[in-house]
């Protein structure tokens, strides 16, 4: 896929490799890599896996390889956990409901 310039995209950045982390890193930490992606406005046109400066949203310039052209959030709280609903329910009820709680 191609980015044309001024296109919204999302950047990879290696920061430290293993053996360049700090001393003071939990072991399983010091295994892997510190990565960063970094989404921001390209200021160049280019092909996923270039490299590219992008210009974030707080005018920050950053150089990465290009790794997606208009990003979305893919987030989430999990999933529904039914036990929660119940209990919000079941407080509702203490809190605010019936004859005995007026």
């Amino acid at each position: 896929m191609r980015a044309k310039q001024g296109d919204w995209v999302n950047i990879y950045n290696t920061v430290l490799k293993p053996e360049e982390r700090a001393p003071q890193v939990p072991q399983d930490t010091k295994k892997v890599s510190l990565e960063t992606w970094v989404k921001g406005f390209i200021q160049h046109d280019a092909e996923i896996g270039d490299e590219v400066t992008i210009e974030t949203i707080t005018g920050r310039k950053v150089v990465g390889k290009l790794v997606e052209v208009n990003p979305s959030y893919s987030h989430s709280f999990g999933n529904t956990v039914p036990e929660v609903f119940k209990i919000g329910l079941q407080l509702k009820e203490i809190l605010f409901g019936g004859e005995d709680h007026e």
